[in-house]
């Protein structure tokens, strides 16, 4: 039998409405890592680290 995945898509904001949407399996750790700022890049760069929707594909 497989192993079925989840996978979520997500868009997280920052306080001055920049956008930035992406896709994850673990939606969790993804949330963390926007809100520390752990990976370098756009979001990073812009404190983009509010959710503000998801859902499961």
């Amino acid at each position: 039998m497989r192993k079925q995945h989840k996978y979520w898509v997500y868009i997280v904001s920052s306080r001055s409405r920049a956008l930035y949407t992406g896709v994850t399996d673990d939606i969790d750790r993804r949330v963390l890592e926007h809100k520390r700022g752990t990976i370098d890049g756009f979001t990073k760069q812009y404190r983009i680290h509010r959710l503000v929707y998801f859902e499961v594909l």
